[in-house]
């Protein structure tokens, strides 16, 4: 028996997807392409203080993340059916995987350089490299074994919870209690099962959409080329985005500075925790901060444009420091 057929697991699946290439598929990765540009570039303006507050980090924010990502995982599961459907081809598979993994290496290597407190170990494309491995079982399973597989791995982190899953070695199952600081994390448990989710959709639904007017339209306005010509290398696309996103935005913040109340906002931030860090409580400091903004703001000594303080300014900084953090703690120690 070759390699081929004693990989190829074929059980008589319920359904055949077809095995062509459908323009629809590269639409619809091109169109969740174009959604996580966006955020991208909401996530940027932030990074880079050109708006006031970062609102991709916001509720609104990380739920519109969790949905971009929730869609590429899905499109991954379809796209391992037109891939392996009705046998694993075992060379394609490995050369995908090969170049997923490849490029989240790379990404870690590149965030580690440029976000070493943040870097990304477990994202995106790190969870869709192991993804397509576990998956594949799925794609020749009984469709409903698949169902209560996806349904398992999405309600897991409701009920299963331990503290000894937060070793940084067992952060990529997404189990743990606490949530490690990295600028993308997408761990196996829930997000495995959006792919599983994507192999039944793509079972069930592939082979009606071959033969559906959808299934069967193809680009023919520049448009519609462009879009489509981006889903089949969106793993290029998304390995550029972001640094030719970071590079022009901070082109423009060279130009035209940062937001003001970003910097106020920054500054506060930065107070809240060094204070806290240096002993100080919570509350106390968060008060501190805004009073020690609002003095610096009028003494001209809170400045955009990175100019260093004479010795003078540094001590009269540090004064109205101390002083605002003084007075609140003299406050809240009087008895009302």
């Amino acid at each position: 028996m070759s390699v081929d057929a004693a990989l190829a697991f074929r059980s008589s699946p319920a359904v055949t997807a077809p095995r062509r290439r459908m323009p629809v598929i590269d639409a619809a990765r091109a169109t969740a392409l174009l959604a996580m540009a966006s955020y991208h570039t909401l996530w940027d303006l932030g990074y880079l203080r050109l708006t006031p507050d970062n609102y991709a980090l916001t509720p609104a924010g990380h739920r519109a993340a969790e949905a971009i990502a929730g869609t590429f995982l899905v499109l991954v599961g379809v796209g391992m059916v037109l891939m392996n459907g009705r046998g694993i081809r075992l060379r394609p598979t490995l050369l995908r995987l090969a170049r997923i993994g490849g490029a989240a290496l790379l990404v870690t290597l590149g965030t580690w350089i440029a976000f070493p407190d943040a870097y990304i170990f477990f994202g995106v494309l790190h969870c869709i490299a192991v993804s397509s491995v576990l998956g594949l079982p799925f794609l020749f399973l009984p469709v409903p074994v698949t169902v209560l597989g996806a349904a398992a791995v999405i309600a897991a982190p409701h009920f299963v919870h331990a503290p000894v899953l937060d070793a940084p070695a067992l952060y990529f199952l997404g189990l743990g209690i606490g949530t490690p600081r990295t600028n993308d994390y997408v761990p196996l448990v829930p997000w495995f099962g959006w792919v599983l989710s994507g192999i039944v959709l793509g079972r069930s639904g592939l082979p009606r959409l071959a033969r559906s007017r959808l299934g069967a339209w193809s680009p023919v306005s520049t448009f519609g080329r462009t879009a489509t010509f981006a889903g089949r290398h969106s793993l290029v696309v998304y390995l550029i985005h972001q640094p030719l996103l970071l590079a022009l935005l901070t082109g423009l913040v060279t130009l035209t500075g940062s937001n003001p109340q970003a910097s106020l906002r920054g500054f506060r931030a930065d107070y809240v925790r060094i204070c806290t860090r240096t002993g100080g409580e919570p509350p106390l400091c968060r008060i501190a901060a805004r009073c020690t903004s609002d003095a610096l703001l009028r003494e001209d000594l809170l400045r955009e444009d990175g100019r260093p303080f004479s010795t003078p300014e540094r001590l009269r900084a540090q004064g109205l420091s101390q002083e605002c953090y003084a007075n609140i703690e003299a406050a809240a120690r009087t008895p009302h």
